[in-house]
């Protein structure tokens, strides 16, 4: 519901200020968002008039980051960049296909326009990465998201000491708290005898951070992978293999990388200029640091408040720069993901291994049907319930729809005492009251 309100009824409220607005006043929200659009339609000479109005009232007054737009002469618009209570991803069934991140329809007339303005023009030089050659600026990049992933992994091995996640037998969920939420959403196996309700066991690092694999490509360039070279060819994680094609050289797998650009002699055929008059590459240069994963029987858990604290910030940041940095990646080095199954490859095109085993798979004789991934396929966020005090009052499963939910990682990071990043409070609905009992639910209009 959006309240409108009209100057002569808004005397009272304003004060003697309000005959400096023309026109009505429009506050609205979605789903109680804050912060919230402020619209007015004002005239030319009352912009400081909102200012004064904006430290003045705590209604208009956006918590969060905010930005104005000019619409026009006379109107403006404060708009906030998080707003709350925001939708989780969709969850899609094995029956139904991921949509394209861009539509086929707008990737079409990107095509067309594109033949349109190169129409007549002078063939221009490919750049890196399509020439074979590596993005030099983004090599710093790709060893850092490489070292964020291992600190990642090995702050979650000793967070897994102090934060307890559980992890159902029979499903893919996963819940952090002391004890496993009573909601019955189990999809695994007998399911419908245990009316949903979960076995928790105790959680692993690969279930809050899921290992994603793709096959490894010693040239990203090459033929691609046949149905009868799925079991040669070694598969690590998919980020792994994103850092090593941009750049991130790790001796058990190893790499081309050429140093003059391809030669193209067809749309599909190229050979390698000829390098032999560049000097050899001098074996003695230094080389960037990489970090080792630390074996579990090595991992030793946080010993005070104050160290878990400070772990819990480490781990987010690592979290949160493996994510940024991978989309950074992802816009040079592709990335393609099956519409059906969550199978990953990394590379211009896609694997020709026949091994997809989703919905009607028989029907496309087990090949995958490749389209562009987005950053949530090569890393899974993982979202889980948030439990607004970890020390109070457990889920209650008749109050499900008063609680958010975040990505594992968040959530663990959060209960060990870090602060909740802005672009997650959407999800969480931190601003929403949750009622004591059902009796006071049922009161909620």
């Amino acid at each position: 519901m959006v309240p409108s309100m009209e100057c002569g009824s808004c005397s009272s409220l304003f004060g003697a200020a309000m005959p400096f607005l023309c026109g009505k006043a429009t506050v609205s929200s979605h789903k109680m968002a804050v912060p919230f659009t402020v619209s007015f339609n004002l005239q030319s000479d009352s912009l400081s008039f909102l200012n004064s109005l904006q430290r003045s009232n705590n209604k208009l007054k956006a918590p969060l980051k905010s930005s104005r737009k000019m619409l026009s002469s006379n109107a403006l618009i404060i708009t906030g960049e998080h707003p709350q209570n925001t939708d989780l991803p969709r969850y899609y069934s094995r029956k139904e296909k991921k949509p394209f991140p861009i539509p086929i329809v707008e990737m079409r007339r990107a095509a067309r326009e594109r033949v349109k303005k190169n129409r007549g023009q002078p063939r221009k030089p490919v750049p890196p990465p399509k020439n074979g050659l590596v993005v030099k600026s983004l090599i710093p990049l790709a060893y850092d998201v490489y070292n964020a992933r291992i600190t990642l992994i090995n702050n979650l091995k000793k967070l897994l000491k102090v934060v307890p996640v559980h992890a159902c037998r029979w499903c893919n969920e996963i819940h952090v708290g002391p004890t496993g939420h009573p909601f019955r959403s189990c999809r695994g196996q007998n399911a419908s005898i245990r009316k949903g309700i979960h076995d928790w066991a105790t959680a692993t690092v690969d279930d809050i951070f899921l290992p994603i694999e793709a096959y490894h490509l010693y040239d990203r360039l090459g033929k691609r992978i046949p149905h009868a070279q799925r079991f040669s060819i070694p598969r690590i994680p998919a980020v792994v293999e994103l850092c090593i094609q941009a750049g991130v050289d790790i001796p058990d797998f190893p790499a081309k990388r050429r140093r003059k650009p391809i030669i193209r002699i067809g749309k599909s055929e190229f050979v390698d200029a000829d390098e032999s008059e560049l000097p050899d590459p001098d074996p003695n240069a230094p080389k960037r640091p990489v970090l080792t994963e630390i074996p579990g029987f090595e991992i030793v858990g946080p010993s005070s408040e104050e160290e878990t604290t400070l772990l819990a910030k480490e781990t987010l940041q690592a979290w949160e720069q493996m994510r940024k940095g991978a989309q950074r990646l992802m816009k040079l080095y592709p990335v393609r993901v099956c519409g059906y199954c969550p199978e990953v490859h990394v590379g211009p095109s896609g694997h020709k291994a026949q091994n997809c085993g989703a919905h009607k798979h028989q029907q496309r004789n087990g090949q995958h049907g490749w389209q562009a991934a987005v950053l949530d396929d090569l890393i899974a966020p993982r979202y889980v319930w948030h439990v607004p005090d970890v020390n109070g009052l457990t889920l209650e499963r008749e109050l499900r729809n008063f609680y958010g939910q975040a990505p594992a990682v968040v959530e663990m990071c959060i209960q060990a005492g870090a602060a909740v990043p802005d672009q997650y409070k959407g999800t969480m609905r931190l601003d929403v009251g949750i009622p004591k009992d059902l009796k006071e639910a049922e009161m909620v209009v």
